[in-house]
This record gives C-alpha cells, sequence and structure tokens, in this order.
C-alpha cells in the first residue's frame, strides 16, 4: 500500500519485493513488499504471530528467506548473505551482553570482531557512550548496570559500528512500564541524532505511534497497512487495523449510499455515514464495516440532548474506572457501544450516544478466510 507522508531521506536502504517465506508447508510471510528510506524509523507492528519478528530476522540473516524477488540493503543483494556480513547491527529484547566483560569491551566488540585497532575502538566506544548518556561507565562491570543502562550500553554496541539499519526487537519489553516510557523519547532522540535508519519490531500500539515516521502493522504474515502513526490511527484501512489500533465499536453491514468520502452503511435498518479509509473505491451494496472510537463516542443525558445529526438512545450498562477516563458501557439500537469519557454517570441512566460523522471511519469489510492459520507454533519468537 502507498503511503503520502515525506520521508527523511528519499534514497532507499531497504528495498524487499515478493518475499515468501515457509516454515515446512505452512507460509509465514506471504509476498512482503516493503521499501524503508534513508534515515526513516520504521516500526513493524503486530499481535504475536503475525510475522513481525520472522520479518526482522530474515532481514537481518538471522533466517534464510524461502524467496524474494528483491531483497537490498543500501543497494546490496543480501538474499544469500549471513548476518554477519550484512550492513545491519541488532538490539534484541534481553540485550545479549557478555557478562564477562566490562561496558567497554561490550561496546568494542563488534569494532573488535572487525580488526579495529585498539585505540579507534577505546575512541569510538567513548564517543557511543557519551550518545548515550553512559560517560563514566566504560570501566564498569555489566553486572553493576540497571535495566535501562544495559539496554543504553546495547544501543551503543550496536550503532558503534557504523551500521546502514539498526534493528530493534522489542528493546523496550524488559522495562518497566515507567522506564519504557522514558526510553521511548530517548531512543527516538538518539536516531534523529545519528540520522540512522532504525528498524523496530513491537506489539505496543503506544510504541509505534509515540517513536515511528511510519508504522507496518501484520497480521498472520500479511502486511494490512503502511501509514504514518496518524494515518494508521485516524484511518485504518481493514477491520483488523481498526481492532487492533482501538477502535471497539465496530459494526458491519452494506455500503447504502456514498457522498464523496462521505460513505453510508446500512445496519439492522440503521444508517451509519462515517470517512471512507479503506484502500479501494467504496461501491454499494459491497459489505463494510463501520467504527468510531470510544473517544469519539459523546454521550448526552436525554434532558440536555437534541437528537439532531448522528446518534441513537441508549442506557448505561456498566461504568469501568480507568484513571484519567471513565469507560462506559452502553446499550443501544445497533449493538453495545463503548465511550470514554472524562464524566461518571450510574448505571441505569438514559443517555443518547452521538458522534460526528467525520470523526467516525467506514471501510471494506475483508473476509478473515482468505488469512492462514496462526503461525505462533512454528516461530522461534513471537
Amino acid at each position: 500500500m502507498k503511503d503520502s507522508i515525506t520521508t527523511p531521506n528519499a534514497t532507499p536502504v531497504l528495498e524487499v519485493a515478493e518475499l515468501v517465506h515457509r516454515y515446512g508447508p505452512v507460509i509465514a510471510l506471504h509476498e512482503i513488499s516493503l521499501t524503508v528510506s534513508n534515515g526513516e524509523f520504521v516500526t513493524i507492528l503486530g499481535p504475536s504471530g503475525s510475522g513481525k519478528t520472522t520479518l526482522l530476522r530474515v532481514i537481518g540473516g538471522f533466517e534464510n528467506v524461502s524467496s524474494a524477488a528483491v531483497l537490498k540493503i543500501a543497494g546490496l543483494d543480501v538474499t544469500n548473505l549471513p548476518a554477519n556480513h550484512r550492513p545491519v547491527a541488532t538490539v534484541f529484547q534481553h540485550y545479549a551482553l557478555f557478562p564477562h566483560m566490562t561496558v567497554g569491551e561490550n561496546v568494542e566488540y563488534g569494532l573488535k570482531l572487525r580488526k579495529v585497532s585498539l585505540a579507534e575502538r577505546q575512541k569510538r566506544a567513548h564517543k557511543a557512550l557519551d550518545l548515550v548518556r553512559l560517560p563514566d561507565k566504560y570501566s564498569r562491570n555489566i553486572n553493576q548496570l540497571s535495566g535501562g543502562e544495559r539496554q543504553r550500553v546495547a544501543f551503543a554496541r550496536a550503532f558503534v559500528v557504523e551500521p546502514k539499519i539498526l534493528l530493534l526487537d522489542e528493546p523496550m519489553g524488559a522495562l518497566d512500564e515507567k522506564l519504557r516510557r522514558e526510553m521511548q523519547i530517548e531512543v527516538r532522540s538518539l536516531q534523529r541524532t545519528l540520522g540512522t535508519t532504525f528498524i523496530q519490531v513491537t506489539h505496543s500500539q503506544e510504541e509505534a505511534l509515540t517513536m515511528s515516521d511510519r508504522i507496518v502493522v501484520m497480521n498472520r504474515g500479511r502486511i494490512e497497512q503502511i501509514g504514518s502513526p496518524h494515518n494508521i490511527f485516524e484511518s485504518p484501512a481493514t477491520q483488523f487495523v481498526a481492532e487492533f489500533m482501538g477502535l471497539r465499536n465496530i459494526l458491519t453491514g452494506t455500503i447504502s449510499r456514498i457522498d464523496g468520502d462521505l460513505v453510508e452503511i446500512d445496519h439492522r435498518s440503521h444508517p451509519l455515514v462515517g470517512r471512507w479509509t479503506g484502500t479501494c473505491a467504496p461501491v454499494v451494496g459491497a459489505p463494510a464495516f463501520f467504527a468510531v472510537h470510544p473517544r469519539n463516542l459523546v454521550l448526552k443525558r436525554q434532558e440536555t440532548s437534541d437528537e439532531s445529526g448522528e446518534g441513537v438512545p441508549a442506557y448505561v450498562r456498566s461504568l469501568v474506572y480507568k484513571g484519567a477516563d471513565v469507560e462506559i458501557e452502553v446499550d443501544t439500537p445497533i449493538g453495545v457501544l463503548i465511550g470514554a469519557t472524562a464524566r461518571r454517570g450510574e448505571e441505569g441512566d438514559q443517555v443518547r450516544a452521538t458522534w460526528q460523522s467525520r470523526r467516525a471511519i467506514v471501510a471494506p469489510l475483508v473476509a478473515s478466510s482468505r488469512l492462514e492459520p496462526d503461525i505462533r507454533s512454528l516461530q522461534a519468537v513471537p
């Protein structure tokens, strides 16, 4: 799928076309095509079993790809090159640092393998540690560092060899929530400072939205959608992407009317209108789904509500306190809907659930039967 955002540098550093990867009779990656520009931060996002880690391992050379029309890094055909001959470096979830080495020795390890002189290794290692804000840790033992400090060392060891692409395999997964949020900002800042292409794998929507120039959403070995964080969150092109990005109010029907980019579907004889976000043109009579994010569903008390515009009568089924807001589940003639609001209510309250058509979306309904069985059991890393 095409994406309209401007990338940091138009020169492609990664070119993948018609890539297929199999585990025995099961196709784990289905004709993947992807181009990443120099200096981009791209996140491959998806649930366990979606194929995201398999794709990262194929790019890094840790898996021998079954077939690919194109697999190039910085113009070099790497289809049959082993991992240690590819111009990439990887930061793993558990860092893979050597506990018997000092911080400096860990950072210098890749340079030592490349026969770089001791003086040059030390110079580059000190510079790398300065960049990750560990200037005084060169002689420390790895076991003396905190989790966040170990992660910084792993990043320093990876980028000190000046790779064309830095691969990140769920690098925040071992951190607590507070530190993970801090590191998201720090890693993004580091990437901008270095100007190196980062390709990250994660199952966290928050990480993807916070850190990325572009997001590649995967589902069962296929790319569902590629776009900017704003595009993926606000304009999901498939029901899977909508659900994965948190659009819980999803209703299905058939397209009954088209008015520019606004499309109406018929659901239980009730018209629902939203922006068309599908990649193909809408067709009257075709199956489609309507979705609205809980934060865009407004619940008004009946006595203060007019009944003009989009909306349905409802009553409150349940309330769940979420801290910043209250999640309210309501029964309506078109089904159960969920809203997120800062105001509390009471179970049994009579309300009206309303939304703006342009804050709702409509996209084609694609049957899940086209997807292969879940491949989690066939992947070493989900």
